[in-house]
């Protein structure tokens, strides 16, 4: 299965971190600092990468092991392990990263070994491949769509659920319930803007029903705009 499954790929890099300190903190530790002051779900800088199903970053410090005869091997540095599962091509998605965060890698990546040369999406799309690692089994947990089909997907499902719920009394009251239903639901659909992955959408990120869900659900019970 490899890196890619259709039009999804995973990407795990291992980024050597050089040895070294300032300020009396090494390398790794001034790394694993920055890495644990990131902003989590729709604030995370990596939400601004285009296409990113999830990724996650973390340090290895060694990975022990001990051979026959027994002879204990160990790491030579240690490493930044970044993944990420996206959508479209590699080359594509790291530009897109480039483009999105160059400022926080460079301050990010500044003490990896190599990473003083990158100063280009050029040079940062070779730097990472060198440190990628392939993946022996790729499992794709997405549809295979791209990111903003996704996200609109998840704002009809969850809209549509709230819309269920908030009209179930109109099935109770007869052909005139029947006929209120109708044109809510109406409204409703040109309020989603189904075809439309640029407009009302699922924030990227969010594990919560944002609050503009159920007042687009109320504007369309009541037959108002959304926010009048």
């Amino acid at each position: 299965m490899g890196n890619s499954i259709n039009q999804a790929y995973g990407l795990t890099a291992l980024l050597p971190i050089r040895h070294g300190a300032e300020n009396n903190e090494s390398f790794d530790k001034i790394l694993r600092d920055k890495l644990q002051a990131f902003s989590l779900l729709e604030t995370s800088p990596l939400a601004k990468v285009p296409n990113t199903y999830l990724s996650r970053a973390f340090i290895l410090n060694d990975v022990f092991y001990e051979g026959a005869p027994a002879i204990e091997e160990h790491l030579a540095n240690k490493y930044l392990v970044f993944s990420s599962n996206f959508h479209g091509s590699l080359d594509d998605y790291l530009q897109g990263m480039w483009e999105a965060i160059s400022g926080l890698l460079q301050d990010l990546l500044c003490h990896c070994v190599g990473f003083q040369a990158v100063d280009s999406a050029k040079a940062f799309i070779k730097y990472m491949k060198r440190c990628q690692v392939d993946n022996s089994l790729f499992f794709n947990g997405s549809n295979d769509k791209s990111l903003p089909e996704q996200l609109k997907a998840l704002y009809v499902k969850q809209a549509f659920i709230h819309f269920a719920y908030q009209t179930q009394h109109l099935r109770m009251q007869g052909e005139e319930g029947a006929a209120q239903l109708q044109a809510a639901f109406q409204r409703f659909v040109e309020l989603i803007d189904i075809d439309n992955f640029d407009g009302p959408s699922w924030p990227v990120a969010a594990t919560e029903v944002p609050a503009f869900i159920e007042q687009t659900v109320s504007a369309a019970i009541s037959g108002e705009g959304v926010g009048s």
